[in-house]
């Protein structure tokens, strides 16, 4: 039998996202759980509704430098997604092969990994669900610290002074997404002023990531029924600065023609440096 070849879906569907709202006040995000029913995030989200059209319909199928997303056909070899030590021992070896092969970079380091469920009692397992606020994982100041944080100083410091970036590797676990698949911004059309940095909370240290305010010019895209064999590339940083697309965002939504019993959406997001010799 060959490989199951997903419906082509709609032109487009109708979906709200989460777009935050800018009134100037720097949003935070807790890693944690907050006390006293405090918030783990603070901000106004300010849900839209936007058209999200078919990625497959392209006649020209989105690049990372252009549109700031990428799919790709692949099949892991990892039998298991959801374990730890496979992931760790076998898929980031695959999946440091998969970057460097369409992207032509000389490296990566990948630094981590967040398998997510659309699912109830999530939670009593560890698993983390979608994230259904438009945003982006890393801004400037945090991509730059991701290499200090992750190479030799020395190394970090030669590697700053050439091409980086920061991609990451989505791809359904175990069947095609039906429920909250993910939204892809075409990176062209975000306009700097559109990304608001916002802190990201650990026990230990704070991070910086992008919220992202609503803006009519913004172009979102979709893949009807995503499948295990297939995996999307995400820009999510790039010091090159004559590109279209440096970086792009991205949300959970979902979708209004997802079927009755759909299995809850299982995936798997794996976050690296990607460095050339440029």
């Amino acid at each position: 039998m060959g490989v199951h070849q997903p419906n082509p879906g709609p032109t487009s569907v109708v979906g709200e996202l989460n777009y935050l709202l800018d009134d100037g006040v720097r949003p935070v995000n807790y890693t944690w759980p907050q006390p006293d029913g405090q918030p783990q995030r603070t901000g106004t989200l300010q849900p839209t509704r936007v058209d999200i059209h078919n990625a497959r319909l392209l006649a020209t199928p989105p690049v990372l430098d252009a549109q700031g997303f990428e799919r790709v056909e692949h099949a892991s070899a990892v039998s298991n997604l959801e374990d730890e030590t496979q992931v760790v021992q076998f898929y980031y070896a695959e999946a440091d092969a998969l970057l460097r092969k369409h992207t032509g970079a000389v490296k990566t380091v990948i630094f981590d990994h967040t398998i997510r469920i659309d699912e109830p009692g999530r939670e009593a397992t560890g698993l983390r669900e979608p994230v259904r606020y438009v945003h982006n994982d890393q801004t400037e100041r945090s991509a730059i610290r991701r290499v200090r944080d992750h190479l030799p100083a020395e190394e970090a410091e030669q590697r700053l002074q050439k091409r980086f970036a920061i991609i990451n590797l989505w791809r359904p676990i175990g069947a095609p997404i039906y429920t909250t698949p993910l939204a892809l911004c075409d990176a062209s059309t975000i306009e700097t002023a559109d990304f608001i940095a916002s802190d990201l909370v650990y026990r230990d240290k704070v991070g910086e990531t992008f919220s992202v305010r609503h803006n009519p010019k913004h172009r979102w895209y979709y893949y009807p029924q995503l499948r295990p064999e297939e995996a999307l590339l995400l820009k999510i940083y790039d010091s090159k600065t004559d590109i279209a697309a440096r970086a792009g965002a991205h949300t959970a939504f979902d979708d209004p023609t997802t079927p009755p019993g759909a299995p809850p959406r299982r995936s798997i997001e794996l976050r690296a440096l990607v460095f050339f010799d440029e």
